[in-house]
């Protein structure tokens, strides 16, 4: 019985009482907020409260890194503000003009960085719009309000940082190790499906878009915990390297099994390898003993790979010489099939044995490897940067020329829903859902207004009439769906109608307010969604165009941390992709479609770099090789930058021109074995990309069946 009632505590701890917990630490750090506040004497103590539901999180991690970009992106913004005051001294319009041009650079400038580095830039533009725009006629005022904004915004921050690390704080690193458990459980349960092949090519396609968010996401958590635990901070460069082993991997599976999809008419050459599939995806699909520790676990997986490894080059040599007498045609697919799984089981045992090192004590400093580096196309800059100018310039304008009292807090709202919407899957519905809240929180600070603060006597009487109303907007926030509404419902309470040391009882200047804020969010979501749509297929394009282009930097680029590079950009562009494709399949199919070829192409073409500058020595003794090394690079990156049938018909004669190169020099190293083994494996990599170029599935074939389809019909 009581074990029953601690594992049902256990599972609403981690479910219900999570959120529970959440909503109690923030609505107790905005009351202090705003409490301390009000003790300082500070201008707006509202402000404190906003900060603290701005900056809330459920993790203290998150609300740590979210406090130290938060601090340098208002006093980034209280400089701008100053600095905008002095250049454009009693010219509104000029300084209009100028505080646009700010905040549409920093909203685009968010949208080139990731995590809480977004958030710096956020709040660097919208910390100015909040100090300089209701004091664009009163520039003398202007350096006191900066000095007031960034006291309130720190009392913000104190507090949220202090009650989410003080009060049952629950840990991004924590987080973290259940993330990593699951994710290996579930990856060897999956590539054990994908060896068997019992995984069909949809579910297959499924599966791997989700582990692109999850690789994506683990970077997060990583940034999150690394500014709240010294243990995870001191293995923050061991994670990263664990992230890059596991994209690594992943590449490797699904190399592994497009190349067994294109054999399956030749039975021959995969047939004789079938059993090795077998046994590798028994030893993966191996579930943890009953009370086996996560270390031992993984120990055990990578010991077992490790002696399919050992034994795999002689029984693979075993079985092809049958097929050297019998079927010499297969020997180039059987070579690659069985250096693919090679290859795949080294992949997998070494993110083993790094998964298993995360909980040995006294491990050495991890060097430091290329950093996991976020892709975004300069087009969707460029797109954030005109949306954000339009919407708030638009604004502005009308501000200006009709003397509208609430037009400076119209244009803050604009701003603060450009800037929180910009890296949105859905930037117009949470703008709508946002104006909605902001709709209802301005009825109810109405209410408070007008019948709570005039009855309220005391601070302790203040928080028992703010709490539940903060609750509840926070509650909102919690849930996916309707997040905006809660956004909306929380913030513009508080900056609406949240009490100051002198309460204002002005309910008609609130509604003007009000009904400023949620004109100005609706003019910004009829924006996004009549003029600047996110969806708009010429912007779908130049992001694929931009993922495509990462063959070209695998052609083309440094050798030096070249693969994490490639690895890491891919997946961060198809991570937009699929944010901003959410619910049209058949584009979201086709980007995927288009993620994976580019996966595997770039990542052979990295193997096959590699290995070429390995054996040095084939470049000196074929004096052709070199030159049509860089041919197939070459003629890869144009079909990659250009798609179309000359371009793929001239990538696959420089991958043939190649392939042949290599055979004739294979005679003269066949009693070397290692010189016989570095050509082998470089003819795995160029018969690998020509297959996966003549693919008929693949989106490159589709491309050039297309001229081929169109003059059959005029002929």
């Amino acid at each position: 019985m009581w074990r029953a009632a601690r594992r049902g505590l256990r599972e609403w701890q981690a479910s219900n009482g999570a959120i529970w917990l959440h909503l109690l630490k923030t609505v107790m750090a905005g009351l202090l907020a705003l409490g301390i506040a009000m003790r300082l004497d500070l201008p707006q103590p509202r402000i404190a409260m906003t900060t603290v539901f701005v900056l809330m999180q459920p993790l203290s991690g998150m609300v740590f890194a979210k406090s130290v970009y938060r601090i340098v992106g208002t006093a980034v913004g209280m400089v701008a503000a100053v600095v905008l005051g002095a250049v454009f001294i009693q010219q509104p319009e000029l300084y209009i003009l100028g505080m646009t041009g700010w905040v549409a650079a920093c909203t685009a400038a968010a949208m080139r960085n990731r995590h809480f580095r977004w958030y710096a830039f956020v709040l660097a533009g919208y910390t100015a719009a909040l100090i300089g725009i209701p004091l664009v006629t009163q520039p003398d005022g202007l350096f006191l309000a900066a000095l007031g904004r960034g006291a309130e915004v720190a009392v913000g921050i104190l507090c949220s940082g202090v009650v989410s690390a003080v009060i049952v704080p629950r840990q991004s690193g924590s987080l973290l190790e259940r993330t990593l458990r699951a994710r290996y459980i579930d990856f060897t349960a999956f590539a054990a499906l994908v060896l068997s092949d019992r995984l069909e090519r949809g579910a297959f396609e499924g599966r791997f878009a989700k582990l692109v968010d999850e690789i994506v996401g683990f970077e997060a958590t990583r940034a999150f915990s690394f500014f709240e635990d010294p243990t995870m901070r001191a293995r923050s460069q061991l994670l990263a390297r664990l992230n890059g082993e596991f994209m690594d991997v992943c590449a490797r599976l699904h190399a592994l099994r497009q190349l067994k999809r294109r054999l399956r008419r030749h039975n021959e050459a995969i047939a004789p390898l079938v059993p090795y599939f077998s046994e590798l995806a028994a030893l993966l699909a191996q579930r943890p003993r009953q009370n086996e520790a996560d270390r031992a676990y993984a120990l055990r997986i990578a010991q077992d790979l490790a002696s399919f490894m050992r034994t795999l080059p002689h029984r693979v040599r075993e079985t092809r010489r049958p097929l050297e007498a019998g079927a010499p045609d297969s020997l180039q697919d059987f070579d690659t099939s069985a250096e693919l799984l090679y290859r795949f089981t080294a992949e997998i045992a070494r993110y083993s044995g790094t998964w298993a090192s995360l909980t040995q004590a006294g491990l050495p400093p991890e060097p430091r490897m290329t950093r996991y580096v976020p892709r975004t196309s300069w087009y969707v800059v460029g797109f954030t940067f005109m949306r954000t100018a339009v919407v708030v310039a638009a604004l502005g304008w009308f501000w200006v020329e009709t003397d509208w009292p609430s037009g400076g807090l119209a244009m803050i709202a604009a701003a603060l829903t450009c800037a929180l919407t910009s890296s949105a899957p859905r930037a117009t519905r949470m703008a709508f859902q946002m104006a909605a809240g902001a709709g209802c929180a301005a009825l109810v600070g109405y209410l408070l207004t007008c019948y709570v603060y005039p009855n309220v006597d005391g601070f302790p009487l203040l928080c028992v009439a703010l709490a539940p109303l903060l609750a509840m907007g926070a509650f909102f926030a919690t849930r996916p769906r309707i997040a905006g509404f809660g956004v909306g419902f929380s913030v513009f309470l508080c900056l609406l109608a949240g009490p100051d040391n002198v309460i204002v009882y002005t309910p008609d200047l609130l509604i003007n307010n009000g009904i400023a804020v949620v004109v100005a969010m609706m003019v910004a979501a009829l924006a996004f969604a009549v003029v600047f749509p996110p969806h708009m297929n010429w912007l779908v394009e130049r992001m694929c165009v931009a993922l495509r282009a990462q063959v070209e930097l695998a052609c083309r680029g440094e050798p030096q941390g070249l693969s994490q590079h490639f690895q890491s950009g891919t997946h961060d562009l198809m991570h937009q992709l699929r944010l901003l494709l959410n619910g049209r399949k058949q584009a979201h199919r086709r980007a995927l479609r288009w993620m994976l070829i580019t996966l595997e192409v770039g990542h052979a073409v990295i193997d096959l770099r590699h290995e070429a500058q390995a054996a040095t020595w084939l470049g000196i003794a074929e004096r052709g090789w070199l030159a049509g090394l860089d041919q197939v690079l070459d003629d890869i990156a144009r079909l990659f930058e250009d798609p179309g049938a000359a371009p793929l018909e001239r990538a696959l004669v420089s991958v043939r021109a190649a392939t042949r190169i290599a055979q004739e020099a294979l005679p003269g190293v066949r009693h070397d074995r290692e010189r016989r083994h570095d050509v082998q494996r470089i003819l795995s990599h160029l018969h690998f990309i020509h297959s996966a170029l003549i693919d008929r599935d693949a989106p490159l074939a589709a491309l050039a069946r297309r001229p081929r389809e169109r003059s059959s019909r005029r002929s």
